[in-house]
């Protein structure tokens, strides 16, 4: 917001400078952004009186005039249509520099000597009017330097707003805040001197509100007779420096009070308004409605309208309509001054994308009962400007008058929050000075009750911030809190996806943060069962696009989008892994099943071409790879009761059946890992790159985790190596064949480990031959040779007894 000092100095007495002035505003909590000098440059310019006018013998619109100016008589040459005899007019003589930069020089202009310039308003920097020479007070001396006459010299202050200070939109506002902190005493504008000449306003008009919910208060007052004009200078000066264009005297009137006392107000033509009445009501759905600015608006029940008999006539809180605006032939005005919700003006402004001066104060909250005082101000300030006679007396809709809360503050407790040591009457004095009304519960507890235009004080804690505000944040000392050392207490869950991520990290996977919601068809292209839980989707009720319309269920969408997109641009090596949440709907319930899954996936080649190797494209064993070392690296064991496993299994969604396997823990399930099913790869154009994707159930992964690190010391005797080959039927999965091992051998078997595989003409269509080395050792003695050489036949019996398979010769 954008501020005149000057204005700011008729409501509080300012003695600082204008830059100490900033520094107080910013360290009470308005920041002060900019501070911009406005005509301070204009020391050189003369007021002089124009004797006499004759038209330029070569150019139709030139005129020569002869003007006093106060010392010599000069000849200017001016082009400007309002030019008369004896009229004061600010000169600028050869040599002077004006604002924009222009150098004034003695001149010969179609051959007549000018000697000097006579300005407009826009040439000296003081408003954008150029519509003529500006025209001084006719009571000046001439050769009077222009300061001296018009007190234009002044600072500007862009104040920043925060939104839960709505009563410092306005120039009252910050000069409250300036009286209380400098204990200076606010100076109110008057609004006493009304004569209300008129007829009564019951006579003229009626006001009726059908939506007291988005209107808890609508004053109106009607002014006849009026003579629509320029604004004088010192209105149309101040709306300038704060950025608002002049319009004639009534509307400039509705933006200064407006920015004097946060109230926006409306004048509309009361004649152009049917029946003359003021009907408060809803949008109707697909209501249309032209505004101010020539847009036809397409309205729906969000937002709130002013009409009249008949027709809407404005926007209420946002913009007024064409149909009903001031204009030249405009001789009576219905004033309108109101109090409209703040959520319902916020939504109409966001529905239309329309923000204005007046929406801007009514979204964050105009002051209710300062309603009546800006609309008197503005009855008072047009009255004497555009003359009229002034109804008498206004109507006032306001079936419930607002209630300040009463909250009890505890002077101790103040303290303590804050960290200082103020009396109960310097709270009390500090309170007071922000027109609060403060009284003495005992000596410890006051009881505040804060004015109107401070809705947002509704906790002593609201008071406390005041009591900090005023009494300076810079006196608050510097302490130190309290800090007692205790057990690290950090969830597990964090502690795992810190250790998941670095270990990622480290295996050559990129971290990406998907969406949480995505689109409903996600389900049917993994293929999902009609019961799965990938189906039970939360739906969104105010959804950005229908592709994201619904909370994730799985992380696998996101991560096969986000590899397409890549694909899209020629990145052929991916692996990505993201940890996140799911949301799974369950009936009966508010509030949705969310778990947390890390999944990764892999496409594309593994490795580049290079001198000393081909290029590979990633297979199952990579992904699968990845997951082992990332469960090794968490601490689980390969091997072992308590270890992980992998197990052929199929339908899992979106996998293929023919490389897909379930990953289990001490035998409950923990994850998937596999190939990405054809029909899925092709859903996301990745059909030319397989894709292999791992997922794991973060919570049952935590439920098999021991936090606990043990020390395992180096064996200490020798271990002894058999090796096994075997002819198994194809659909023996190579994982029996070990847990057997290890079930038979029982603690003497340390490894199991597969080194050969062989498939092919050597051996049955439906058989293979695998070759595995077994690892003995005793933790306690040296085995003996025959010992272990019965053990390994009991071992391959086991085998062959279970499995069928027979021992491969050859």
């Amino acid at each position: 917001m954008k501020l005149s000092l000057n204005w700011l100095k008729d409501y509080v007495d300012i003695e600082m400078s204008v830059h100490e002035l900033a520094d107080l505003l910013t360290m009470t909590g308005l920041e002060v952004e900019g501070l911009e000098p406005a005509g301070q440059s204009l020391d050189d310019i003369l007021s002089a009186k124009i004797l006499t006018i004759a038209p330029h013998p070569a150019a139709d619109k030139l005129s020569i005039c002869q003007v006093d100016t106060g010392r010599d008589r000069i000849q200017v040459v001016c082009g400007a249509s309002n030019l008369e005899t004896g009229a004061l007019v600010p000169l600028a003589l050869p040599g002077l520099s004006l604002p924009g930069g222009k150098i004034i020089k003695e001149s010969r202009i179609r051959g007549e000597i000018s000697t000097g310039m006579l300005l407009a308003e826009d040439e000296m920097g003081l408003t954008d009017d150029h519509t003529g020479i500006m025209v001084l007070p006719s009571d000046i001396t001439p050769g009077t330097p222009l300061p001296s006459v018009l007190p234009v010299s002044d600072w500007v202050l862009d104040i920043s707003i925060t939104p839960n200070r709505p009563d410092c939109a306005s120039v009252i506002g910050v000069a409250r805040e300036v009286a209380a902190v400098t204990g200076q005493t606010l100076k109110m504008p008057g609004s006493d001197n009304i004569e209300e000449t008129g007829p009564a306003v019951e006579d003229l008009t009626s006001i009726t509100v059908l939506d007291p919910e988005g209107c808890p208060r609508y004053m109106a007052g009607v002014i006849q007779d009026i003579e629509l004009k320029p604004s004088p200078f010192w209105i149309r000066y101040r709306l300038h420096l704060s950025g608002i264009r002049s319009i004639n005297n009534v509307v400039d009137v509705t933006n200064y009070v407006l920015l004097e006392t946060g109230q926006p107000l409306h004048s509309f033509d009361y004649e152009r308004l049917r029946e003359n009445r003021i009907i408060v009501r809803r949008a109707r759905e697909g209501e249309h409605f032209t505004t101010l600015d020539g847009e036809n608006r397409h309205l729906n029940k969000e937002t709130l309208l002013i009409c009249d008999g008949e027709r809407p006539v404005a926007l209420a809180g946002i913009m007024g309509g064409l149909n009903s605006e001031i204009y030249a032939g405009t001789r009576d005005i219905l004033l309108e001054s109101a109090y409209f919700d703040p959520v319902t003006i916020r939504r109409g402004s966001k529905l239309l994308g329309l923000s204005t001066e007046a929406s801007y104060r009514f979204e964050r909250g105009v002051d209710i009962n300062g309603v009546e005082t800006a609309l008197k101000r503005a009855v008072s300030l047009i009255s004497r400007l555009a003359g009229g006679n002034v109804a008498r007396g206004f109507i006032d809709k306001y079936p419930e008058t607002y209630i300040s809360p009463a909250i009890d503050l505890q002077v101790d407790k103040t303290n303590r929050i804050l960290g200082i040591n103020l009396s109960r009457d310097t709270i009390s004095g500090y309170l007071k000075a922000l027109d609060m009304d403060v009284s003495d519960i005992d000596d410890n507890r006051l009881k505040v009750i804060p004015p109107s235009f401070r809705e947002e004080i509704t906790r002593d804690v609201d008071l406390m911030e005041e009591v900090a505000r005023l009494n300076g944040f810079d006196k608050i000392p510097v302490t130190y809190p309290s800090i007692s050392q205790r057990e690290n207490t950090e969830p597990p869950q964090h502690v795992l996806r810190d250790q998941t991520r670095s270990i990622m990290v480290g295996l050559g996977f990129s971290e990406i943060i998907t969406y949480s919601f995505i689109s409903p068809d996600s389900a049917d292209i993994l293929n999902a069962d009609r019961e799965s839980p990938l189906r039970s989707f939360v739906s969104l009720l105010n959804p950005l696009t229908i592709d994201q319309s619904v909370m994730r269920t799985s992380l696998i969408p996101g991560l096969l989008a986000t590899a397409n997109t890549n694909t899209l641009h020629d990145e052929k090596i991916l692996k990505f892994f993201e940890w996140g949440k799911v949301f799974i709907r369950r009936n009966g319930h508010q509030q949705p099943l969310e778990k947390t899954f890390l999944t990764a996936v892999m496409t594309g080649q593994y490795n580049e071409k290079t001198w000393y190797q081909d290029a590979r494209h990633v297979d199952y064993y990579d992904i699968k790879g990845t997951a082992e070392a990332l469960l090794k690296g968490l601490g689980l064991n390969s091997s072992g009761p308590e270890g992980f496993v992998f197990q052929k299994q199929d339908g899992f969604p979106g996998f293929d059946p023919e490389l897909s396997s379930a990953i289990y823990a001490s035998g409950s399930l923990i994850g998937k890992v596999g190939r990405v099913s054809a029909e899925v790869t092709a859903a996301y154009d990745l059909e030319k790159e397989s894709a292999y994707l791992f997922e794991l159930d973060i919570g049952a992964l935590l439920e098999n985790l021991t936090w606990a690190r043990k020390y395992r010391p180096f064996a200490r005797f020798p271990a002894v190596y058999r090796d096994i080959s075997l002819t198994v039927n194809r659909k023996i999965e190579s994982a029996e064949l070990i847990e057997l091992t290890r079930q038979e051998g029982a603690e003497l078997v340390e490894s199991v480990q597969i080194f050969d595989l062989y498939e092919g003409n050597k051996v049955d269509d439906s058989e293979k031959a695998l070759g595995f080395r077994v690892c003995y050792r005793s933790k306690h003695r040296t085995l003996d040779g025959s010992e272990v050489n019965r053990l390994h036949e009991s071992i391959i019996d086991k085998i062959m007894q279970e499995t069928g398979g027979k021992l491969r010769e050859g």
